[in-house]
């Protein structure tokens, strides 16, 4: 891949389906458009400090894994296997839940879904790409394909319908940022970050990288930028046109929006390139996760039968099946709110830790990556604050919710012991 392919990954990765129902979730804890527009920004510059150094890590461990490979190296096998615990547990499934829930809630335009029927036609979604998954990689990879230009179609088609229209909203958004208290924001930039999922991993293809050393880190920067910019542009085109309390109130403020400039039309039609959008976001996060279970479990850390592969559709199937049942049942259970909270604090636990790793690692002397990320040690040390304020925030904000995310995460500790110990017995 040249600079051009690598930035349209970056941005192919990172745009998925949150961004068209995030803008609520934000607004609720940040109620003025001057803190959601920094809201955006930082987590877009987070999520650049992040991309930058798990690019260095990338170009000293190019192997299969990614974060669960560098973690593992850089630490132990033990956090190594967390990670892939918590994916498997909380956070790649419950990316999986969250998307296919907001694809229910655009669905729910066109056909009116109760709380019920809304969960069972996540569920669908999640099953329904499974199954393609499961009889092959060709099939998800080309649907995911045309699925990211939907992506990038719907949020382009947004902005420039409301933009085009100049109807400004019948009521002025509410200067109220003086009552933004910090750990609100923390939250909101929290959700933001939920919409920036997937930065890790546009850097595990440094081996198809022409000059990784130089295009990874530059296509990084332009890709991240590109999105802020992008989910910022969105961001002013809903509190354009909407009242602040009703961004903050919309379960479909993207349909909203589109249906205040140009009418019902409108609205379906946005409702119909975000359907588009989020089914493509769902197959290519179905698409990645079995792989790392699959490595797992040939490692001896997950169940070997886990890493059985399909005799004729040559796909790792029982960990695809694994996948969409525990993500099904995350739909059932859960809210969205809670499930996309539960991914974030738990994932940069592990994001901090890595980033971390990467100022221990420059200690090392047979420490060579290929790549050395801009900004050291400043980006990472601001980065690794961030992650972990980020996360004692929500704990202090939500201690129930977190203590359940986290009893999860280090349950995997005593799990780990019992199938090494399994593994030395056999």
């Amino acid at each position: 891949m040249g600079l051009s392919q690598a930035t349209a990954m970056v941005v192919g990765t990172i745009i998925g389906a949150s961004i068209f129902v995030q803008a609520s979730e934000i607004t609720r804890l940040v109620p003025s458009a001057t803190g959601v527009y920094l809201v955006w920004a930082v987590a877009g510059v987070l999520t650049v400090f992040g991309a930058l150094a798990c690019a260095e890590l990338a170009s000293a461990f190019p192997q299969t894994g990614g974060v669960y490979t560098f973690l593992k190296e850089t630490y132990s096998s033990e956090i190594g296997f967390l990670w892939g615990w918590a994916m498997f547990w909380s956070m790649h499934s419950g990316i999986i839940a969250a998307i296919a829930m907001i694809f229910a809630r655009y669905v729910g335009y066109f056909v009116p879904l109760n709380d019920l029927s809304l969960r069972l036609v996540a569920i669908g979604a999640i099953l329904l790409l499974s199954g393609i998954n499961y009889v092959g990689v060709k099939h998800a990879s080309t649907l995911q394909t045309l699925f990211t230009l939907g992506k990038v179609l719907a949020i382009v088609a947004i902005i420039l319908l409301i933009m085009a229209s100049g109807m400004p909203s019948a009521t002025k958004p509410p200067s109220v940022g003086d009552q933004i208290s910090l750990s609100n924001f923390a939250q909101a930039v929290a959700a933001g970050l939920f919409a920036f999922g997937g930065w890790h991993m546009v850097t595990y293809t440094a081996e198809e990288t022409h000059n990784p050393t130089r295009t990874i880190p530059v296509a990084l920067m332009i890709g991240t930028l590109t999105v802020t910019a992008c989910y910022i542009a969105l961001n002013a085109a809903y509190l354009h046109v909407l009242p602040l309390e009703q961004v903050m109130s919309s379960t479909r403020v993207a349909a909203d929006a589109a249906e205040a400039v140009v009418g019902v039309r409108g609205g379906a039609a946005i409702s119909a390139l975000v359907i588009f959008s989020t089914f493509g976001a769902v197959a290519g996060i179905i698409l990645t996760g079995p792989r790392v279970y699959f490595a797992m479990a040939r490692d001896g850390l997950l169940f070997r039968w886990a890493a059985a592969v399909h005799p004729r559709f040559h796909t790792p199937h029982r960990a695809i099946v694994l996948q969409a049942i525990w993500s099904s049942a995350l739909v059932a259970t859960g809210t969205y709110r809670a499930i996309f909270t539960r991914v974030i604090y738990t994932e940069w636990i592990f994001f901090g830790l890595m980033v971390l790793g990467l100022i221990l690692l420059r200690r090392r002397a047979n420490y060579r990556p290929s790549y050395r990320t801009w900004g050291y040690p400043i980006f990472p040390v601001l980065f690794v604050i961030a992650s972990f304020f980020i996360v004692v925030n929500q704990i202090v904000s939500d201690p129930r919710e977190s203590a359940i995310g986290l009893g999860i995460v280090a349950l995997g500790l005593p799990v780990y012991y019992l199938w090494v110990r399994h593994a030395k017995d056999d």
